[in-house]
């Protein structure tokens, strides 16, 4: 049996070697390794894909949250409405612009934002919502629109986790993720569905002017070199992941499948045992399993962490500490809020390798190793 790992980047690579090597391979002798065909290329061949009418490639999905929210005017104080079971960046992002990160719940079953918890959660000052599709899953976006459209507000959607997830909307209507509030940000970081072999993070939009205020504040605020009309930053893809995405993006749908194909054979593994749940899947979306993350019941979560390493299989814990208990968001007023779904979530959840190059002998190994510690 291959090593497990919980991301094979490097078997994926060696599949796809001669078409990457040859893109990369194409940017090195044309020696344009920022901006230019191959970035645009990307862009649109992403925009196509996504459904929308404008990509902005960025340095990575940090980037890509600041600079729209940036993009929006918000101001200092104002208040941006985020759950607290999502990894770091997404808070940080609106923390890093002196707005003020508003923490709410999310559902037990699909680890995404509770749309109860978000209305309540509204006050005169909030002017954003940042939704998370959280491991591969969809927020419920139909009703997150409805109440951002109720209370005029903005929705960035946190699609780093589940770039291809089909959103299917109460009258039959099929949309990706990323593609359904006013701005869609993504991360390229290795081991995201669609990663990079390094850091990127791109921006969605259908909006016209907000595209180009988009453009022009990750560019410095300059919409014509040397005239800045805003203040902006340096944030860049350049063409040589920009060559590497492109051709990945071409077996993205492949890669999803793939993933797809080990979440079932975990959920037939494990199905009957009380003492797992398996990931859930609304009828609203299809699942890309970015993370195949378990929530345990009466189970030592972090003994069979332990337990899991001792036999050669990785597993992770996405995320132990909710951003409202992070001491970084102290000042935020984090200490002040009573999250009792999330704060049992980080106690119990634990994600298996999953990936595209998982066979089924490594997979029957690690189910059997998590069957064998809970019986």
């Amino acid at each position: 049996m291959r090593p497990l790992q919980m991301v094979d980047t490097k078997t994926q690579y060696l599949k796809i070697k001669p078409e990457v090597d040859a893109a990369v391979l194409s940017v090195m002798e044309s020696s344009q390794f920022i901006g230019g065909k191959v970035v645009n290329d990307f862009a649109a061949n992403l925009a196509a894909y996504n459904g929308v009418r404008h990509v902005i490639p960025c340095a990575n999905g940090t980037d890509a949250l600041q600079i729209s929210m940036m993009a929006l005017g918000l101001n200092p104080g104002d208040e941006v409405i985020t759950p607290s079971f999502t990894y770091i960046a997404t808070v940080e992002a609106a923390a890093l612009l002196h707005l003020q990160p508003v923490f709410t719940e999310v559902d037990k079953r699909t680890f995404c934002m509770d749309v109860e918890a978000l209305e309540k959660a509204i006050t005169p000052k909030t002017k954003a919502i940042i939704p998370v599709h959280l491991y591969g899953h969809a927020a419920e976006m139909e009703q997150i629109m409805a109440i951002a459209k109720k209370h005029n507000l903005f929705v960035i959607e946190d699609n780093a986790q589940a770039i291809g997830c089909d959103y299917t909307f109460g009258d039959g209507q099929i949309v990706k993720t990323g593609s359904i509030g006013h701005i869609g940000c993504t991360s390229f970081y290795p081991s995201k569905n669609l990663g990079a072999f390094g850091d990127g993070g791109a921006i969605f939009t259908n909006d016209d002017a907000l595209a180009e205020k988009l453009k022009m504040i990750a560019a410095h605020g300059q919409s014509k070199r040397y005239y800045h009309e805003m203040v902006g930053c340096n944030s860049r893809l350049d063409a040589i992941q920009a060559a590497i995405l492109d051709i990945k993006l071409q077996h993205l749908d492949e890669y999803i499948a793939s993933r797809t194909k080990a979440a079932d054979f975990y959920d037939n593994a494990f199905a009957g045992y009380k003492q797992i749940t398996t990931p859930f899947r609304a009828s609203y979306c299809k699942h890309v399993f970015h993370q195949y993350t378990l929530t345990l019941n009466n189970v030592d979560r972090d003994g069979l962490n332990k337990y899991l390493a001792e036999n050669g299989i990785p597993s992770m814990i996405y995320y132990p500490v909710p951003c409202h208990k992070q001491k970084m968001f102290d000042a935020f007023g984090g200490k002040n809020y009573q999250l009792a779904t999330t704060d049992w979530l980080t106690e119990r959840v634990i994600s298996l390798p999953i990936h595209t190059e998982l066979d089924e002998e490594q997979q029957t190994f690690i189910a059997s190793k998590i069957l064998n510690y809970i019986n």
